[in-house]
């Protein structure tokens, strides 16, 4: 896959993941699918609603696991308000 994700969870990643953490993951992971590192004037509309659909798919994905051996408040991740303009 793309090597730039990072993984996000406790405890690869010691503190909570942020909402631009998440957020570049998803752009890494639009990027690498479409092929487009930034996407013509005529796909952006698409390029950022996925990227915003991704994000907080992958938010309520990292708020819903459970890391056995971790403190529970280590493993929850704020889930994000979609933006508004992604309407």
């Amino acid at each position: 896959m793309c090597r730039s994700i990072k993984t996000l969870r406790p405890p690869v990643l010691p503190e909570e993941a942020t909402e631009d953490d998440i957020r570049a993951a998803a752009l890494q992971y639009v990027r690498k699918v479409s092929g487009f590192r930034a996407p013509a004037a005529h796909n952006r509309e698409v390029f950022e609603r996925a990227v915003d659909e991704i994000a907080d798919a992958t938010a309520r994905l990292l708020a819903g696991l459970e890391v056995r051996g971790s403190h529970p408040a280590a493993v929850r991740t704020r889930v994000r308000e979609p933006r508004p303009d992604a309407v």
